[in-house]
């Protein structure tokens, strides 16, 4: 049974507890969205100097990020859970589908109780990075790290924090869930950069050329990699029995990113003993645009609601 109103665990909660004092409206409402520099005061590591040219700032197409940030979605205190979870959107990393895939499905999570934080990484560029090839993935991992830092003041557990990334964003997810032992940021206090989940919807995972989105390869490897490269963002080649618990989400006549690329990882994580659970719809090609939200958006609920995602964890 899916529950759309509210967790579970949180009903269950709310049942336990003595009659509450009068009731706070306030409570009712999220808070304003809050928006800050991924990086804090800091400099960007691996950034070149140089003017901030991003486009597309208040449309649903952001192009040549190269000033990351972060914005925090919080839900009403009535329905928090205190489960959160980063929200990565596609764009074949030549731009960020940043409402449909990001501040929509924020909106989505934040109505079910879950803190949203949506990522705004750096797009590849020989321009404004050093190494191209490990900018959204140093992104992602400061934003994973930057949500574990607050996560007491925004009533998120620290141990219930993990990921979904759409298409291209899927990459950036499933490099964050599958690279984490190695911190390519700076990080001295030792957070976890391991998502607690991830969700990979319609995703690139691999670098094979042969099941690759190809413009996507070249954008963050360039136009010959190595093989080195290749393999090693190549991420159906890099699950580890501590890869966290997955969810998949494809369609089967996806014409822009091959199926095979959830297949493979789906195949990589069973055969490692991660939980794993893979949705593939026969119709709805990428985007998912043939299909109602809901349908989809109701199959991620479902698995965070089965696995236990929306309850507190014992300590």
């Amino acid at each position: 049974m899916i529950l759309l109103s509210a967790s579970l665990c949180t009903i269950l909660t709310a049942q336990q507890k003595p009659a509450a004092q009068p009731f706070d409206m306030a409570s009712a409402f999220p808070p304003k969205m809050q928006s800050f520099p991924l990086y804090g005061d800091e400099a960007i590591p691996n950034s070149k100097p140089g003017p901030d040219e991003e486009t597309g700032t208040n449309t649903g197409w952001v192009q040549r990020v190269s000033r990351p940030k972060i914005e925090v979605y919080l839900p009403a205190k009535v329905k928090a859970t205190g489960a959160g979870v980063l929200v990565i959107p596609g764009g074949g990393y030549a731009g960020l589908s940043y409402e449909f895939e990001g501040t929509q499905q924020a909106a989505f999570f934040v109505d079910h109780g879950i803190a949203a934080f949506v990522v705004k990484y750096r797009l590849p560029s020989d321009k404004t990075m050093v190494d191209k090839s490990i900018g959204p993935l140093q992104d992602a991992q400061q934003a994973i790290r930057f949500v574990r830092q607050h996560a007491r003041e925004w009533n998120v557990d620290p141990s219930r924090v993990g990921v979904i990334g759409f298409s291209a964003g899927g990459h950036v997810a499933t490099t964050l869930a599958t690279h984490f032992s190695k911190a390519y940021v700076d990080n001295p206090d030792q957070v976890s950069l391991r998502p607690d989940f991830l969700i990979a919807v319609y995703p690139v995972i691999s670098m094979d050329a042969k099941i690759t989105h190809m413009d996507s390869r070249k954008a963050l490897l360039g136009a010959n990699p190595s093989d080195d490269l290749v393999r090693l963002f190549s991420n159906e080649l890099q699950v580890t029995p501590e890869t966290p618990p997955t969810l998949l989400l494809h369609a089967s006549d996806d014409r822009l990113v091959d199926v095979d690329n959830t297949i493979q990882f789906y195949e990589a994580l069973r055969h490692a003993g991660v939980p794993v659970e893979a949705r593939l719809f026969e119709k709805g090609q990428h985007g998912f645009f043939l299909m109602p939200r809901d349908r989809w958006q109701g199959a991620i609920l479902e698995w965070l609601e089965t696995n236990g995602w929306l309850c507190a964890r014992g300590k």
